[in-house]
Formats: structure tokens, C-alpha cells, sequence
């Protein structure tokens, strides 16, 4: 993997740990703010949350695999 290649999976990784972190933040204020009567939410956004942080943890392990065969 090229340096350019590198420093792009980098930015990729960080970008789809904000955007978990985002999603996140919209369960919390679900919970804190909206519950129970807000409970017909809750499938989507958790799913929604769940698909996010599954996207940053595949990219994050692509980002180590690349790191170790560079190292």
C-alpha cells in the first residue's frame, strides 16, 4: 500500500469513527430525552448505529492489517 493509499484509509477511519460517534450521540439523546414514548425509533437508529460502527471497525481493521505489512 502507497503512502497516498495509506494516508487515505486513515481519513476514511476517521471519518466513519465521527460518524458512529454521531449516531451514538443521536441513541443517547433517545434514551435521555424521548423514551418511552419515543420507543418506534429505537429499531432504525439502532440498526442505523450498529451499520455505522460495523463500517468504522472494518476500515479500522483494513487501516492495522495495512499498518503491520508496512511495518
Amino acid at each position: 500500500m502507497t503512502d497516498e493509499e495509506l494516508k487515505s484509509l486513515e481519513k476514511e477511519v476517521r471519518k466513519l469513527k465521527r460518524v458512529s460517534q454521531e449516531w451514538a450521540s443521536q441513541l443517547h439523546d433517545l434514551v435521555e430525552d424521548r423514551l418511552p414514548s419515543g420507543y418506534q425509533e429505537l429499531p432504525a437508529m439502532s440498526q442505523s448505529a450498529y451499520d455505522a460502527c460495523k463500517a468504522w471497525a472494518d476500515a479500522n481493521a483494513r487501516l492495522m492489517a495495512a499498518t503491520e505489512a508496512t511495518s
